[in-house]
């Protein structure tokens, strides 16, 4: 059975517990470094462990640190927790199990950062689970974990949570800091780059809450240890979200690099009813679909391997999908929900999703033209590349990937087919 890093609460009972947590060796990691390491040392241990950003991007965490603009202050540390990625329910589960050990990985960040302020910005759905985190946070600053001088240094840290407004845009970072300065919750234009002008212009570091919950192990372990485990280019452990058609679909902690097959029918069960797979979502709505064929099944999870075989892992939201499962019904849910959850700034996304959505409404009716199709296609490649952010890139993949691959699903439900089923 692999160790649990992140999911730690599994083998230990009441971690979310601060004097359990505490018994444990819980906030050892930060005092060792507020006493004994500077900032530039805590970001070489993170950069030689290989730790990548468990967001979905995948970049490297220390490289992204040592981005920031030097000798600009002040400086901020945002925890990315607004969850929004269908099928992606791991950061819930680290916030409300084993959530101190994530709050000691926005600290050693924080002092990583040379930052004296971190939001935790959380999903407006969250708002229970954002209560729970703000007594966690008084009860640290009671025991004197949190608040002026830690440990007895001159480093002071003050650490709050920030619930949103329920937007899907707000998990891309520069969406979310707009929302956190209060404005309407849009990406901005790049460069300037968080790093250099993010939360109130001034250089901000912004992970997601599994990113940051490695950050204990990692300094009380070794980076050595910690690049031992995954592959070569992928350290460490992932938690991969799995649903969909599986017997025990749930939160997963494996080593990067380990099988689809092996999560799916060896973890997850299977699929129900003696059914056969026929697709997998390896990143819940936004990246392409993959055909689930022995390759695929035999592929690594990893960020290299899976964008080897055409799609990529993302968040690692694993949505399985059975041979009873229509794929242009899947897609049509997907545009809707990428629809819906445009902002609107960019013409092509707001318009070509707009678009998509209504030629899905005729082909779900069995109404669509033979030509219709060929013109989604069309619109899907339009929108990819031409956006402030990913969200468009997501939209347009999703379509195009699950045409170019499962075209025959979607001839099947135009106008004059005669293979159409009864």
């Amino acid at each position: 059975m692999t160790e649990h890093i992140v999911l730690r609460h599994r083998d230990l009972e009441g971690l979310d517990q601060l004097d359990v947590y505490l018994e444990n060796g819980g906030f050892g990691a930060l005092e060792s470094i507020v006493k004994k390491k500077s900032p530039e040392q805590v970001i070489d241990i993170v950069k030689k462990s290989g730790l990548r950003g468990r967001g979905g991007a995948g970049f490297p965490t220390g490289v992204k640190w040592s981005f920031l603009s030097p000798d600009v202050f002040p400086r901020y540390v945002v925890a990315n927790a607004d969850e929004s990625e269908p099928g992606t329910f791991k950061d819930r589960e680290i916030m409300e199990r084993n959530p101190f050990q994530f709050l000691e990985g926005v600290a050693i960040c924080a002092y990583a950062a040379q930052a004296n302020v971190a939001y935790i910005y959380c999903r407006g759905e969250f708002w229970d689970l954002t209560r729970e985190l703000d007594s966690k946070i008084e009860q640290l600053k009671e025991l004197g974990l949190l608040g002026k001088k830690l440990f007895a240094s001159d480093y002071s840290l003050e650490m709050q949570t920030h619930l949103g407004a329920g937007a899907y845009i707000c998990g891309e970072e520069t969406a979310l800091l707009e929302s956190l300065e209060g404005k309407l919750g849009q990406p901005r234009l790049r460069p300037p780059f968080p790093a250099a002008e993010g939360l109130y212009g001034k250089p901000t570091v912004v992970n997601n809450v599994e990113t940051l919950t490695n950050l204990p192990p990692i300094i009380n372990r070794g980076a050595d240890w910690f690049s031992s485990i995954g592959t070569e280019k992928s350290t460490g452990t992932k938690v991969f979200s799995v649903s969909g058609k599986v017997e025990r679909p749930g939160n997963y902690e494996l080593p990067l690099g380990a099988t689809f097959r092996e999560l799916i029918f060896e973890r997850a069960g299977g699929i129900p009813n003696g059914h056969a797979i026929k697709a997998i979502l390896p990143a819940g709505a936004s990246a392409p679909i993959l055909p689930a064929t022995k390759e695929v099944l035999d592929t690594g999870m990893d960020y290299e391997s899976v964008s080897q075989v055409g799609s990529s892992l993302g968040s690692a939201s694993i949505i399985v999908i059975d041979e009873t499962v229509d794929i242009a019904w899947v897609e049509s849910k997907i545009t809707d929900f990428f629809e819906h959850e445009s902002c609107g700034k960019c013409t092509p996304c707001r318009d070509g999703t707009y678009w998509m959505k209504h030629i899905f409404e005729r082909i779900m009716h069995d109404t669509a033209q033979p030509q219709e199709i060929d013109l989604l296609h069309t619109v899907g490649i339009g929108i990819q590349g031409k956006c402030l952010c990913a969200l468009g890139d997501f939209a347009g993949l999703a379509v195009t990937s699950a045409l170019e691959r499962f075209g025959p699903e979607f001839d099947l439900h135009a106008v004059g087919n005669s293979s159409k089923a009864a």
